[in-house]
């Protein structure tokens, strides 16, 4: 399996921190995944981290078995 995991509000929106998933493209894994929590990801703000590394690209994304895919949500202030 493979592992994702939400930051900030969307571990809210997710219902947890984490979440594992099967191998596969990214496309796939986020079809599967409820459609606001999916959309949410897919914000162009929103940071991705494969295996503890920034992407600058997202596209393209293949996970494999024991790959951890961090969503980081824009930072607010206050």
């Amino acid at each position: 399996m493979a592992r994702l995991v939400f930051l900030g509000r969307l571990a809210d929106l997710a219902g947890g921190a984490e979440r594992a998933v099967a191998p596969g493209p990214l496309e796939t894994t986020l079809a599967a995944l409820p459609v606001e929590l999916a959309v949410a990801l897919l914000d162009e703000r929103v940071r991705i981290a494969l295996n503890g590394e920034l992407l600058a690209e997202p596209g393209g994304i293949v996970l494999a078995e024991g790959d951890e895919l961090a969503f980081l949500p824009p930072v607010s202030g206050g």
